[in-house]
């Protein structure tokens, strides 16, 4: 099931080429939900919801996606988290760059995970706000898990058990000395979208092929295969630092191949089996 916020905070059931609205459910799951739950109630809910919602959506009318405004696909997330170096060819290619050997790069075991700012995430319907458009800003193409359910400290073997969904995302950044998550927590920095594919229809995470274009042509390419921590470790390692709750981001990494965006640049960021998230980036006023 493919499940999406839109226009005016809208819960939507994407189905083909339209949206259905099952904004009910929204309204009576947050209605219900405990005034200091940490997360979105919403994702948590999914479980016991799925049914209902799939037959809300066949009562409701549809609305063409081309005529919504896509919203991030979760409302209240408690955490942005993203890995770092999590590809040996982007390794590679940026110690390239900076002239030094591969092999002395930090790996994400030393580097750690890091967390972006709530407040960089955007939906398909915002910007990519390029607030330095003087600096070098580059796109990252990236799978994003959709964290289900509260969790800590969770074994490998567990760790997809957690896992509500599955989106897009572009983890932007601005090149330059200060620490990571300073320079990627800009605003409008964490595109994400368009909308969730629940974990069910993913059955393997770590194989899916994923491709990123700037106006229209490719950047990136790779499958979630070449993944130095996949979806499990990942969980896994963040886990031993973070308690998950429901609707926390998860950026897995990016592959080689990141390279400038400049005001006017549209990035699409896709997968077959997910969808679709195309984005304008724009100089901040």
């Amino acid at each position: 099931m493919k499940i999406c916020r839109y226009d005016n905070d809208r819960l939507g059931v994407v189905v083909g080429d339209k949206v259905h609205d099952v904004s009910a459910a929204q309204e009576e799951i947050r209605k219900s939900a405990p005034y200091d739950m940490m997360g979105d109630c919403v994702i948590a809910a999914l479980p016991q919801w799925r049914s209902k919602l799939e037959d809300l959506a066949k009562k409701a009318p549809g609305k063409a996606i081309s005529d919504v405004k896509f919203l991030p696909p979760v409302a209240r997330y408690s955490k942005v988290m993203a890995a770092p170096t999590n590809y040996h060819a982007h390794i590679q290619e940026m110690a390239a760059r900076q002239g030094t050997a591969a092999e002395a790069h930090r790996g994400i075991l030393q580097a750690g995970i890091f967390l972006k700012a709530n407040s960089s995430i955007v939906g398909e319907n915002g910007n990519i706000k390029l607030r330095f458009p003087e600096k070098l800003n580059e796109h990252e193409l990236e799978l994003v898990m959709i964290i289900g359910k509260q969790g800590t400290k969770i074994p490998r073997d567990k760790a997809l058990d957690y896992v509500a969904g599955y989106c897009m995302g572009i983890d932007m950044t601005v090149r330059g000395k200060e620490d990571r998550s300073f320079r990627k927590s800009i605003d409008g920095y964490s595109p994400v979208g368009p909308w969730i594919v629940t974990a069910d229809e993913i059955p393997d995470p770590d194989n899916l092929e994923l491709e990123l274009k700037v106006n229209g042509v490719t950047k990136q390419k790779t499958n979630t295969n070449n993944l130095i921590y996949d979806c499990r470790r990942l969980i896994e390692f963040a886990t031993e630092y973070y308690t998950i709750y429901p609707g926390d981001y998860y950026f897995t990494g990016t592959p080689q191949g990141v390279a400038p965006v400049n005001p006017g640049d549209w990035v699409t960021s896709a997968c077959s089996q997910i969808g679709e998230l195309k984005i304008q980036a724009v100089a901040q006023p």
